[in-house]
């Protein structure tokens, strides 16, 4: 009987050192098992923190593009405004001095892309109205691009393209007197932007002037227009171009 209370003792014994041992093992990692956590944690951080470093580039690359390019569409849109207002202006005045406008309004006026003639920029659908306010060009500025970024978020007068008789022109049932007689309606103001972009490259509204006088490797703006907007950032692309150079 005492023999097996012995036998009953040491099984309650061992019984309980390995549930002590149990316990213990659930208190927490070894020191190994937190070294080799570590590791793993340190290899994954090294192998993520590049690919969210060229996400980021890469989207800011592509709001750079797109803030580029509303801003050329509005300088070009600008353009093609501006010179209908000047070949309104200079028919206007050609017929009040017996069909001969001056030199200049005529220059101006035969400025027109692909050099298609004047009859190209109203058949434009992308043209609904024309530019009236023709004193924001200076002497310097003949070829009608916007001065500056302002101009296009301040806005500029204009009247649809078929305000004073224009649309009339060449239907025959008007002359041309008749036409251009015709009562125009009130100019309106348009804005070309509503607000100048930030460069996402340099967290600030400003950019890189060219004017359409300026040339290739030109490193300052000569004033006279804004005909090209670039980015003032001397950082790389992940395609390997200069910002500066989009």
């Amino acid at each position: 009987m005492f023999g097996n209370h012995r036998s009953i003792g040491r099984r309650s014994n061992l019984a309980l050192l390995f549930a002590g041992k149990r316990l213990r093992g659930e208190r927490g990692f070894t020191l190994i098992e937190l070294v080799m956590t570590v590791a793993v944690l340190a290899i994954l951080t090294l192998g993520v923190i590049p690919l969210v470093q060229v996400s980021v580039k890469r989207q800011k690359e592509e709001q750079l593009r797109m803030a580029l390019r509303e801003m050329r569409e509005a300088i070009d849109q600008f353009h093609r405004e501006a010179l209908v207002g000047a070949q309104m202006q200079a028919t206007q005045q050609g017929q009040g001095q017996g069909g001969q406008g001056s030199t200049a309004q005529q220059e101006a006026a035969g400025r027109i892309p692909g050099g298609q003639g004047q009859s190209s920029l109203f058949a434009d659908p992308r043209v609904r109205v024309f530019i009236t306010d023709q004193t924001i060009f200076g002497v310097d500025n003949p070829d009608r691009y916007p001065p500056d970024l302002e101009t296009l978020v301040n806005g500029v007068d204009v009247l649809p393209i078929t305000a004073g008789g224009l649309g009339r022109r060449g239907n025959q049932n008007f002359t041309a007197t008749e036409a251009a007689s015709e009562t125009s309606t009130i100019p309106k103001t348009k804005v070309y932007l509503r607000r100048i972009p930030v460069d996402p490259m340099t967290g600030e509204a400003e950019w890189d002037y060219r004017s359409c006088y300026d040339s290739a490797d030109a490193t300052s703006w000569g004033g006279e227009n804004v005909f090209n907007v670039r980015s003032k950032s001397d950082g790389t692309a992940l395609n390997g171009e200069k910002y500066r150079d989009w």
